[in-house]
């Protein structure tokens, strides 16, 4: 009787499974999260790491069905499910997908309508500003962006803004300062609070040959007490200039907020842009010492007339984020890209929805 009573008691759960199924419940809680259309910073986060998420479900998946007997294949399957969920938010940004930008022949354009772009948010708290310095030196970009920028910032990197004829400066020692500089033409260049107070944001026409338009942000994260209404109502209000502007348009900057979230890409259809990473990868650059586990947030979108010869992401300079430096030629009507996806009614609706949430969020102020 004592051997029959033993053999029917219920095993005790050792410590790894239960680990497995809490880490595999967590994983499939935080992708239901990041469905959920909130502004709410906890659930927002969870845009970011969807490609650790992806990983992290499929080992969580295959260690269950291997070490969970009782409750392995659900585990595994729900992991499963999520994981598709995951991977169809990121395909787009891998090389498997389509490209959506074909790089232009160096050959094909003129060289007075190409320019290059760099843009780096340099991280105000760091001091190493040699290396940013001698970037720049080398680099030599023709429109140069620069975030997180302060008053010593401002004046460590002053040899070399120098060299430019034409600066839209704006230091603050807030981690939202910014300076613009091209060697560009400019005209009707300035720098504006679209969203929220001392976040500043550039506008200026330039000229490569024929005008055209840059848009510069760095909006806010999702933060413990700093939800997203703001990040997501300035991002909104330029993709609608963009959408009005007649001429065509460069959006760049650390938007705070990845490539294929569903603000990013509503910016992108209601602004009309197209995306050089599409078909290519991620391109992330924060955090800069991990690359590899990293995520996009510093971003060149540009309309249909321009044609791209190159992009890529470049060294540590010391920053939490890496500099983002590419070649662009205004082609016009002779541009071979693909149309921008197109704008759904659903689309429109959203940036009315986005810019009525961030009045009444800031009603409430």
């Amino acid at each position: 009787m004592v051997f029959e009573l033993a053999s029917i008691r219920p095993k005790r759960m050792n410590l790894g499974t239960l680990s497995i199924r809490l880490l595999a419940g967590i994983l499939i809680v935080v992708t239901g999260l990041s469905i959920v259309e909130s502004n709410a910073w906890w659930i927002r986060i969870w845009d970011f790491p969807r490609a650790q998420i992806l990983v992290a479900l499929l080992l969580a998946g295959a260690v269950a069905l291997w070490r969970d007997r009782q409750a392995g294949r659900w585990i595994a399957l729900a992991c499963a499910i999520a994981a598709a969920w995951q991977l169809y938010r990121i395909f787009p940004y891998t090389p498997f997908a389509e490209q959506e930008i074909a790089f232009a022949d160096k050959t094909r354009v003129s060289q007075g309508r190409c320019f290059s772009v760099l843009s780096l948010n340099v991280l105000e708290s760091n001091r190493d500003y040699a290396r940013t310095a001698r970037l720049i030196d080398r680099v030599r970009p023709d429109i140069l962006l620069l975030m997180e920028t302060d008053r010593r910032w401002a004046q460590a990197l002053a040899k070399q803004l120098a060299s430019y004829p034409h600066r839209l400066e704006r230091p603050i020692g807030n981690t939202y300062g910014i300076i613009f500089a091209t060697r560009l033409p400019m005209r009707d260049g300035r720098i504006e609070t679209i969203a929220e107070k001392d976040t500043p944001s550039v506008h200026a026409e330039l000229t490569a040959r024929d005008p055209f338009r840059v848009i510069a942000l760095h909006p806010r994260p999702p933060l413990p007490g700093q939800d997203t209404e703001a990040r997501d109502a300035e991002i909104a209000i330029a993709a609608r200039r963009a959408a009005a502007a007649r001429q065509p348009v460069l959006a760049i900057g650390d938007f705070n907020d990845v490539a294929w979230s569903h603000t990013s890409q509503l910016f992108k259809r209601v602004g009309g842009y197209l995306d050089a990473r599409i078909g290519r990868g991620t391109f992330a650059t924060f955090p800069a010492q991990m690359p590899l586990l990293g995520w996009p947030l510093d971003h060149m979108f540009v309309t249909p007339q321009f044609e791209v010869r190159s992009l890529e992401v470049l060294e540590d300079v010391g920053s939490d984020h890496l500099p983002v430096r590419s070649e662009l030629c205004l082609a016009g009507a002779a541009s071979m890209n693909t149309r921008p996806e197109p704008v759904s009614r659903e689309d429109r609706r959203d940036v009315k929805e986005t810019l009525q949430e961030y009045r009444e969020e800031r009603g409430k102020r």
